[in-house]
């Protein structure tokens, strides 16, 4: 059984429990703050949904009907990336422990106070928005990355990484000329205006070895 409320592309809360009593307590009290939500019975209906692509989290029982809720979470965790808060009525300490190490945002007992599930929804789904946001930024780096020849890549990574132009000039076997026209098509490529612009962008591309990297790069 599945219930929606709200628009396709608002924030959206996915209740996971197969007490249907929990499933309607929890709609009518995020429908009260106008939160979009959207209830399952079972994990299998959740898994089998095309999940839109909007800001979300799952409030997740830990004790499904022939599947481990900690299963669950985990899955969700390494193929959705979604917050996960965990609901419980049989929770104990080492539980809670073990779901978070696993990446829950909150471990909720039955009965809970209605405030505190509110705000750590909110927490969670404002987690998610700065995740899509962030993912989506790197997106765009990646594409004008990909516009870069291998020759600019090779004087980007070595610049950002704290090389000098004679020092990238004598790795590649190139003049000091052509490695500084290449490093200005790799700016220009990347949209970036100064030197340290460029160093953050690389860095969100995992280009920057942090531990090794040199400074003086001129």
């Amino acid at each position: 059984m599945t219930a929606v409320t709200g628009g396709a592309n608002e924030p959206t809360v996915f209740v996971i429990d197969d007490d249907s009593a929990m499933r309607q307590a929890l709609h009518s009290l995020l429908d009260s703050v106008g939160l979009n939500v959207r209830l399952f019975a079972s994990a299998q209906a959740f898994l089998a949904l095309d999940l839109p692509d909007v800001p979300s989290c799952v409030v997740l029982d830990v004790r499904l009907k022939g599947q481990s809720g900690l299963a669950v979470q985990r899955h969700i965790a390494h193929t959705l990336h979604i917050p996960v808060i965990l609901i419980t009525a049989h929770g104990d300490i080492a539980m809670s422990v073990q779901a978070m190490k696993a990446g829950a945002t909150d471990f909720f007992a039955k009965p809970f106070r209605a405030q505190d599930m509110i705000d750590a929804i909110g927490h969670a789904l404002e987690a998610d928005r700065k995740r899509r946001a962030a993912e989506r930024s790197t997106a765009v780096l990646r594409a004008c990355y990909e516009l870069l020849t291998p020759r600019e890549r090779a004087v980007m990574t070595r610049v950002v990484n704290g090389m000098l132009n004679k020092q990238i000039a004598a790795e590649l076997n190139l003049s000091e000329i052509t490695v500084k026209l290449h490093r200005a098509q790799a700016m220009k490529k990347m949209e970036s205006p100064s030197l340290a612009d460029l160093v953050l962008k690389a860095d969100a591309l995992g280009l920057v070895d942090r531990e090794n990297r040199l400074t003086g790069n001129v």
